[in-house]
């Protein structure tokens, strides 16, 4: 997402939340980390006025801007994702790379913003009204469809090409991997024809 800057021309609707008029404008309040009104920083409850002046800031990773007012209690310093059912692969290839990525392929709506919410968790969807819900503070909207994309897409928003621990998941079930040895396992292995 790219910062976006506003002038309120004209008459605005009594009692209009800033909230709401970014959301008017299809960015859902999931990817803002930081609004200022006429150089003040705000939360997403201000009430627009006629005049103001808004600049609107994508969620910062990798600069911090902790001393300024910010929409959320913490930054997301420690990415943990839940993806919803269209985003299966996606979730896959995150695990791959040692990221912590919840996913189902049942998942309704409701369970995925409280998983969001309740676990901080960075909810990934292609769905703009899913994280248009007040519930859900952290998400992305995955403009991509091909997931190789929608992971290189991922991988550049949250800038966590430094966070990568490859092979460190299980690309099935999210699980750590952990070592052990061969002959504790033996009887459960393959063995393939040379």
């Amino acid at each position: 997402m790219t910062a976006y800057v506003f002038e309120v021309s004209g008459p605005v609707r009594r009692g209009g939340s800033v909230k709401d008029m970014i959301e008017a404008l299809g960015v859902p309040h999931t990817e803002v980390d930081l609004i200022l009104v006429n150089g003040e920083s705000e939360d997403f409850s201000y009430r627009v006025q006629e005049g103001d002046r808004i600049s609107v800031y994508p969620v910062f990773e990798a600069v911090d801007i902790s001393p300024l007012v910010r929409l959320r209690p913490q930054p997301l310093r420690e990415p943990r994702f839940v993806a919803d059912t269209h985003l299966g692969r996606l979730a896959a290839y995150l695990r791959m790379l040692g990221f912590d990525t919840l996913y189902r392929d049942d998942y309704q709506d409701e369970e995925l913003s409280s998983i969001a919410t309740n676990e901080r968790r960075i909810l990934l969807t292609r769905d703009r009204g899913l994280l248009k819900r007040s519930v859900v503070t952290r998400g992305y909207c995955v403009r991509a469809t091909n997931p190789r994309e929608q992971l290189a897409e991922v991988v550049e928003r949250f800038d966590l090409s430094g966070a990568i621990a490859a092979f460190r998941r299980c690309m099935h079930c999210n699980a750590v991997l952990q070592p052990i040895q061969k002959e504790l396992i033996s009887d459960r292995l393959v063995r393939h024809p040379v």
